[in-house]
């Protein structure tokens, strides 16, 4: 644990681990080297620990003095992180370490997401059971994998061998909110058939770039256009002046991840570019007064070549229709909760090859409304002759009235600070719902040092939160 780039900040043990997690490439499905890293730090300090054969990884921590009759503490994050980067950044996120650093402020990766989503958790949790002298109870850490793509590591993961019952997830992001309770959600995927052949004419590039982006769960009410819609738009106002043929088209990486760009090809005969770009020149304008995104680009290019491998016009048209019709965003708000978003999904995913592929991430704090959503979206794609599936279904993680752990926190937040933590629910999806299916009575809550921009480029982890959350985290602690 070789801190270069951050040596110097504090909590040192903290960030030193943070930045050896960040030197593994750990992507979700990308997680077997880190998996056999957090083994080998059990090892090197004689913890027992649990690696499944998902690689997710339980590290048991014995308590230090005076706290060998309490009961067990959980503390949980996950492992992976959503791999983003920017066009011109040369990192192989597969295989290459991150590019970190620091500004005296915040943690970032130069054109790369960070990670702080959530190798935090994992470095704090290293951090306190590699440090025996820091008062605590009996410690149980589960350290999950592939959350970011489905909650598939705590789906999985096999919890018998737990006695805790209270339960410490560090997997927010905003310091002084402490959330307990959160949506329930799935990935709904749309195929479409399509027929391709051999096109001839003038081949014309259009793009949709500069968007925020941002988190699914955490950010979709916050007025930021989805890239993939936008280019739906697009190719329904061009197609209104020609007939199309599409040979590419691609949105998006992640399901969870709002789309900041767009791009396709098409074979577009006897258009001029000039149009196309007066029709783009109008959307962004649109784009730039409907929503939240000041730096939008919409524009059409020229493509060296004269047709190629397409779609037939009448395939071209039930694309574009669909990416019309596809539902995105806000759905419905909680009646409970002001300003909670209750149900909502985002078509995050949209490719083209074979077939074209449209992947949503679902999400919904009450159980009937997420059903429906997903069904809507079953009936669109028999509506254009598609095909439908669903994984990664995972529930909501409901509110528990009486709560000691809480209580604690709440107590010990305002002893520290003199003023209240916020007490939320919130719309994104964690692993304690997951977790408390199998582990009966579980008393949970989740916390986290400031974040901003997280699954973007523009990740940034506030160094000065960071310690105070660390310093909160063990006050915590010595309470239970």
């Amino acid at each position: 644990m070789d801190a270069i780039k951050l040596a110097g900040l504090e909590p040192a043990n903290v960030f030193g681990y943070f930045e050896a997690l960040c030197a593994i490439p750990h992507g979700s499905g990308n997680t077997k080297a880190i998996s056999d890293y957090l083994v080998g730090f059990a090892k090197d300090h004689g913890l027992a620990y649990v690696q499944d054969e998902l690689n997710n990884v339980i590290l048991f921590g014995e308590a230090t003095c005076g706290y060998e009759d309490h009961a067990p503490v959980i503390l949980q994050g996950h492992m992976d992180m959503v791999c983003e980067k920017d066009a011109d950044c040369p990192i192989d996120l597969e295989k290459d370490g991150l590019d970190v650093t620091h500004d005296g402020q915040a943690v970032f990766a130069r054109g790369t997401t960070l990670g702080g989503d959530d190798g935090i958790a994992v470095a704090y949790a290293l951090a306190l059971l590699a440090d025996k002298s820091i008062p605590h109870p009996p410690l149980e850490v589960i350290i999950t994998v592939d959350e970011e793509t489905g909650m598939f590591g705590a789906a999985g993961i096999e919890l018998s061998a737990l006695r805790g019952r209270t339960m410490i997830n560090i997997d927010s992001e905003d310091e002084g909110v402490f959330t307990v309770s959160c949506a329930g959600g799935a990935r709904g995927t749309i195929t479409l058939p399509v027929e391709r052949r051999t096109v001839y004419g003038p081949c014309v590039r259009l793009t949709v770039e500069g968007l925020q982006g941002g988190h699914s769960g955490v950010e979709i009410h916050k007025n930021r256009a989805n890239a993939t819609k936008v280019m739906g738009e697009f190719l329904s106002r061009v197609e209104k002046l020609m007939p199309l043929c599409l040979t590419k088209l691609s949105g998006g990486t992640k399901d969870n991840a709002i789309p900041r760009s767009c791009q396709v090809t098409l074979v577009a005969m006897g258009i001029h570019l000039e149009r196309i770009n007066d029709i783009a020149q109008q959307l962004e304008q649109e784009i730039r007064e409907r929503y939240d995104e000041p730096e939008v680009r919409i524009y059409g290019d020229d493509v060296d070549a004269l047709g190629g491998n397409a779609l037939t016009t009448a395939d071209t048209s039930k694309v574009i229709a669909l990416l019309c019709a596809a539902p995105n965003g806000v759905q419905s708000w909680s009646q409970d909760i002001a300003g909670l978003v209750q149900t909502s999904l985002n078509l995050g995913i949209a490719a083209l090859d074979k077939e074209l592929t449209l992947t949503f991430s679902v999400r919904s704090s009450v159980n009937e409304e997420k059903r429906a959503l997903l069904a809507r979206l079953k009936e669109l794609a028999d509506f254009y002759d598609g095909n439908y599936s669903e994984m990664g279904d995972y529930p909501s993680w409901e509110y528990k009235k009486d709560s000691h752990l809480r209580d604690t926190m709440v107590r010990v937040y305002r002893q520290m600070y003199g003023r209240d933590a916020q007490v939320v629910a919130i719309h994104a999806g964690l692993e304690c719902g997951l977790l408390g299916e199998k582990l009966p009575g579980l008393d949970c809550v989740s916390i986290g040092p400031d974040m901003a921009d997280i699954h973007t480029s523009r990740e940034r982890l506030d160094i000065a939160s960071t310690k105070r959350t660390w310093e909160f985290l063990l006050e915590v602690l010595k309470a239970l």
